[in-house]
C-alpha cells in the first residue's frame, strides 16, 4: 500500500478514486488487520489505497473528523463518499461491507 508523503498529496489523491487508511505504527488493531488490507485492494482495483499515519499528519486527520484508528475515508473525484471511523476494532469483513458500498 502507498504511503502518504504530503498534504498536498492527499489533495491530490482526493481528485482521483482513492480509499485512505488511517493507522500508527504503535495501533495494535491497526497491525492486526495490515496483513489482509491486500486482499482488499485486488478486491477493490478501482481505487487507490493510500496509508495515513495519524501521528505524521494530524492537521489531515483533525479536518476529517478521524477520532480514532484504524479508520478509512472514501473520495471520488474530490468528493468524500463516505467514512468509518472509530477507534473500536474493525474486522476485514466489516472494512470489506464498507467499501463494497462504493463499487
Amino acid at each position: 500500500m502507498k504511503q502518504l508523503e504530503s498534504e498536498q498529496q492527499f489533495e491530490t489523491l482526493k481528485q482521483g478514486a482513492t480509499v485512505f487508511e488511517f493507522t500508527a505504527g504503535w495501533c495494535p488493531d491497526c497491525r492486526i488487520i495490515e496483513p489482509d488490507l491486500p486482499q482488499l485492494e485486488e478486491k477493490y482495483p478501482m481505487f487507490e489505497f493510500v496509508s495515513v499515519d495519524r501521528d505524521q499528519f494530524m492537521d489531515i486527520c483533525i479536518e476529517n473528523g478521524i477520532m480514532g484508528i484504524p479508520s478509512f475515508l472514501v473520495y471520488k473525484n474530490g468528493e468524500l463518499l463516505g467514512s468509518y471511523i472509530g477507534k473500536e476494532r474493525k474486522s476485514i469483513e466489516q472494512i470489506d461491507a464498507f467499501l463494497a458500498q462504493y463499487v
